[in-house]
């Protein structure tokens, strides 16, 4: 089995984006094995720690938040990604410029969950990933802003604890996508 990259995109990498990759591995389990998560800023400087509020909220849901350091998003990272995840609407756009032709793979991460939520796929993670891109092309889109997770940094510990719940409820629907049948796939 190949290994499925993913790639989480907020503006700094210290709040949203790594508590999404930190979270995720939690909910897909023995299958995480066959994914490789990261995670990138749009003006993230490279090398610095997550905040240490968002420490805090990854263990405090379970997840492991050592050995972290912010990256700068680049071409490079989307064009390694088989799947790209911005938490805002705004970081989807950007890892689009950098390279267009991963437009096919680059989702909010609410949006993918909207547009993976009922459809049924067996063929493991890249077949959800190409239909949630021909799904986008039939829905209609989501009100502006509907789709963002709002940045937490400088508000309320509070906001910060209410954004890491919504990121961990909706990887919950992501890692149920991107496994969805995975054990018809093993066994067959």
């Amino acid at each position: 089995m190949t290994v499925f990259h993913l790639l989480f995109v907020c503006t700094g990498n210290m709040y949203r984006s790594p508590i999404a990759e930190r979270l995720l591995p939690l909910h897909l389990g023995p299958a995480a094995d066959g994914f490789r998560i990261g995670s990138a800023g749009t003006m993230a400087r490279p090398g610095t720690p997550m905040s240490p509020d968002s420490v805090t909220m990854i263990e405090g849901l379970g997840g492991q938040a050592s050995g972290f350091a912010t990256r700068r998003l680049s071409a490079e990272l989307i064009g390694s990604a088989d799947l790209v995840l911005g938490l805002a609407r705004e970081h989807r756009e950007a890892a689009v410029q950098l390279l267009p032709t991963a437009l096919r793979r680059c989702f909010t991460l609410e949006e993918f969950v909207r547009l993976t939520r009922e459809r049924s796929v067996v063929n493991g993670p890249r077949a959800a990933v190409a239909q949630a891109a021909v799904a986008r092309g039939r829905t209609s889109p989501a009100a502006p802003g509907a789709d963002d997770i709002e940045d937490p940094d400088g508000r309320p510990l509070a906001e910060l604890r209410d954004c890491a719940a919504r990121i961990d409820q909706a990887l919950r629907h992501v890692a149920a996508a991107l496994t969805a049948g995975q054990d018809l796939l093993l066994s067959g």
